[in-house]
């Protein structure tokens, strides 16, 4: 997430419980999927009949509805409209997308997100009335380009173009010295904020507390100082 991103999710509502996903793709169904085991209700909708029926087959949905979402007289029939928040996952159809997405905003939707499957389909999309675009495909891209050429770095997190929290393994160099002893806000520029013990966290750990091979650290800073880091 950007700082641009900010306003989007400010603005939804803490108290929507209820959730529409156009799509029954991959993507869809993991946000489906996802979403109804957190306990929201979803409608989801998809032009492929059977999409719809191994939907509801496989429980990921409270609903399931096939239509054409490039209709808008289908999705005002179907409640579309009444949505807070409308997920459109329809990467790989660009003209069905953008007609979705324009359909929708038009209907009087407040927040809707829209997946792109390029640069030029994400400005469109923008273009259109799509209040947050998401790019899975260049995401995961990405981050498996940086798990490849620093696969000590277990997870990250992008404050922003210059700045990361990172999980990463105790590089060797770090092995049997105290947290105090490597002194890395002094070296590196960084704050340290957990380390594993046990399978758990710790937060904010003691200063005296031991570094072992093989256990993890979260640290936050600069992607510089970060790179720095002797993984």
């Amino acid at each position: 997430m950007n700082l641009s991103s900010l306003g989007f999710f400010r603005s939804l509502r803490k108290d929507n419980h209820q959730f529409a996903v156009i799509g029954l793709g991959r993507f869809g169904r993991s946000v489906c999927s996802t979403l109804h085991k957190l306990g929201y209700q979803v409608l989801a909708t998809d032009i492929d009949e059977k999409r719809v029926s191994d939907a509801l087959t496989e429980q990921m949905v409270g609903h399931a509805l096939q239509l054409d979402s490039t209709e808008p007289a289908a999705l005002k029939e179907a409640g579309i409209f009444e949505f807070d928040t409308v997920i459109i996952a329809i990467g790989n159809y660009i003209q069905e997308s953008i007609i979705t997405t324009l359909n929708v905003k038009e209907g009087g939707v407040p927040h809707v997100v829209a997946k792109a499957s390029s640069e030029v389909h994400r400005k469109l999309l923008l273009r259109v009335g799509a209040d947050h675009v998401v790019f899975p495909e260049f995401e995961a891209g990405c981050a498996l380009a940086r798990s490849l050429t620093k696969p000590s770095i277990l997870e990250r997190f992008d404050l922003d173009p210059d700045h990361s929290i990172v999980e990463l393994i105790v590089p060797d160099e770090f092995h049997g010295k105290t947290i105090a002893e490597l002194q890395l806000r002094n070296r590196y520029g960084l704050n340290l904020l957990a380390v594993s013990h046990d399978g758990k966290f710790q937060i904010n750990p003691n200063p005296n507390q031991y570094l072992e091979r093989g256990s993890a650290i979260v640290v936050i800073g600069c992607n510089k100082d970060i790179n720095r880091l002797p993984i």
